[in-house]
């Protein structure tokens, strides 16, 4: 067990001397990459000595690289199959692994490298796994679907890598990670990261791994206190309307809006500049002629905004950077520290706003732990606040024009003689001038209509204050909870023989369809089958996605549910109707007797007995 003493402080080796040579080295370098973090000084070396890995760390302490340098390292471009598997829990984070690899693969010719994950078209992946892969970052759900569809081929796997995989477990995916695992070769090399190490993550590790080598690292990660922190809990589709309230409202000098990848950047800097700002983006694939005119800019004050990527982002350092905002929020709190650090520098003070989907909740305490600092929930500015602003700003312009006296002079003369021609009041005169000026675009929003902010607010109420209940086993109307809709049951065929519970289902839904937890009806577990309330409006598209879904390894093959009541409207109170554990979240909760095990040749219909592990 290796672990960090914080009273020593050691002389950490650099890349060169852990075995990182060549154009992995040169990119890394490119990168800024100068020292290794513990975990990657710690585990770089073992695994290019082909040993397995355990490695407790909290996210944050720069486990990416630690696999995927070694893996880069050793990979033969010869070999079109794939040779390396990285399984994260969700496609954010295998986006994001998957972009660190290819960053880090910059200068080797013929590497193929792809993400595969819930949501995106099979047509994309099925393309690239036929032309040759190297290294494949994916959910387990749509692993297992390929896999199943006989369309991945991990015959001759080499490396496999399970990332986060605590979380993994807590969304359900221990039996497609272990069916996983059991349809790979037996000599293989395995990584298994993890911030914590409950029993089942012990289990799996002696199960699969051989004679791992087990490192843990306390993360030493802290920010710079001159840095406010806050963060809004919106959808990903409110967020640019959320990001242009705050910029109208927030006293910003420069900014920094940090996005997931380069195409977002591009995407969001050219929303902002239709919107009015100053805005420009900046990513890898920006020459460096280009990226250096607009960090200038970014100086001078000719641009307010920068939309960047970590790496475009790495070592920059303006004075006039006020603020930071994380579009999207990163799952490596060791880049949230990085990317927040580009505000409050030399001892100024700067500001953070973090933007976190509903189902990013869970990495708030990861950033509190890694920070040593409690973020605050921000409220979404009101119409109040951006009308206020908005007629501060109109009467600065005013006083500002009325300074220019000469131009007065002459458009005083134009007023005069339209009032004594039109008979007219000069106030009305101005009030038309005024709107003229503005054209039609609004001065002022209206408070009675703004759908913005009663998204934003349902989003940001924590969990249990979504369902607004006054007791534990009831639940309030679904008009009130939703506030949108009707809601249709779709059959889906697992049930409680397949030891299936609903956070199974609702994280395999949404990871696979992007559906957030607050899209759920009532979910009703059955011996065979299972009926789930999904609403009634839902995009086709998404069904399609979810129709290859898989929970506990089993097609769920979902399809509307033609039983009685399988349409209804959001007035009716729903509820969960099997009694398990978590049926207090997503409907009415029963008393149950406690079951026995099913027997052994599976012909009990009685549910399991829960486990007393939180998993």
């Amino acid at each position: 067990m290796q672990t960090e003493d914080p009273s020593v402080t050691p002389v950490t080796p650099g890349f060169e001397e852990l075995g990182i040579t060549g154009s992995v080295l040169k990119a890394i370098r490119d990168l800024g990459y100068e020292t290794p973090s513990p975990i990657q000084a710690a585990t770089i070396p073992t695994l290019l000595s082909g040993r397995d890995v355990v490695g407790m760390a909290q996210t944050g302490t720069g486990k990416t690289a630690a696999f995927a340098l070694p893996v880069l390292e050793r990979l033969d471009v010869s070999q079109k199959t794939p040779q390396a598997l990285v399984l994260a829990p969700t496609r954010e984070l295998a986006l994001q692994v998957s972009e660190a690899f290819e960053a880090y693969a910059t200068h080797m010719r013929g590497v193929h490298l792809l993400p595969v994950y819930g949501g995106q078209g099979y047509g994309v992946q099925l393309s690239a796994l036929r032309r040759g892969v190297h290294v494949i970052v994916g959910t387990p759900g749509r692993i297992m679907d390929h896999l199943a569809k006989g369309t991945l081929d991990l015959s001759e796997l080499k490396y496999l890598v399970l990332d986060e995989a605590d979380e993994m477990l807590k969304m359900g995916f221990a039996e497609d990670v272990e069916q996983i695992l059991a349809q790979t070769p037996v000599e293989k090399q395995v990584a298994l990261f993890s911030a914590t190490m409950p029993p089942q993550i012990r289990r799996l590790a002696q199960q699969y791994l051989r004679d791992p080598e087990e490192i843990t690292i306390k993360s030493k990660t802290a920010t710079n206190t001159n840095i406010t922190q806050r963060y809004l809990v919106v959808s990903y589709a409110q967020k640019v309307d959320a990001l242009t309230r705050i910029l109208e409202v927030e006293n910003f000098d420069g900014m920094i809006v940090f996005v997931r990848t380069k195409n977002e950047t591009e995407t969001l800097a050219e929303k902002l500049r239709a919107r009015g700002y100053s805005a420009a983006a900046i990513n890898g694939d920006v020459p460096q002629v280009q990226r250096e005119r607009s960090v200038n800019q970014l100086k001078d004050g000719k641009l307010d905004i920068l939309v960047a990527t970590d790496v475009a982002a790495r070592g920059l350092d303006v004075e006039r950077i006020s603020h930071v905002v994380n579009f999207d929020i990163p799952t490596d709190t060791e880049s949230y520290v990085h990317r927040i650090g580009r505000t409050g520098r030399a001892g100024r003070t700067g500001d953070a706003i973090s933007f976190i989907t509903p189902r990013e909740r869970y990495l708030l305490k990861h950033i509190e732990k890694a920070t040593r600092q409690q973020p605050t929930q921000m409220q979404l500015p009101s119409t109040e606040d951006v009308n206020t602003t908005r007629l501060a700003r109109f009467d600065d312009a005013i006083t500002t024009a009325l300074a220019e006296t000469a131009r007065i002079e002459k458009f005083r003369d134009v007023i005069a003689h339209y009032v004594r021609n039109h008979d007219v009041p000069e106030a009305d005169v101005a009030a038309a001038l005024a709107v003229v000026a503005q054209g039609d675009k609004p001065l002022l929003l209206d408070p009675a209509d703004d759908p913005l902010a009663r998204a934003v607010e349902f989003d940001n109420r924590p969990p249990r204050e979504r369902n607004d209940r006054g007791d534990r086993g009831t639940r309030e109307p679904r008009t009130e909870r939703r506030g949108r809709g009707d809601y249709t049951a779709y059959r889906i065929e697992v049930g409680r023989r397949h030891r299936v519970e609903p956070r199974q289902i609702v994280g395999a839904l949404a990871n696979e369809g992007g559906l957030g937890r607050d899209d759920f009806g009532a979910i009703n577990i059955r011996p065979d089958f299972s009926v789930v309330e999904l609403p009634t409006n839902m995009d086709p598209a998404v069904l399609d996605k979810l129709r290859d879904t898989r929970i506990s390894g089993r097609l769920i093959e979902i399809k509307p549910d033609r039983g009685p009541g399988a349409r209804r409207s959001g007035g009716r109170e729903g509820s969960y109707r099997d009694g398990d554990r978590g049926g207090d979240r997503y409907g009415e909760r029963r008393e149950r007797p406690r079951y026995d095990r099913p027997s052994r040749d599976g012909g009990d219909d009685r549910p399991a007995r829960k486990p007393r592990h939180k998993y």
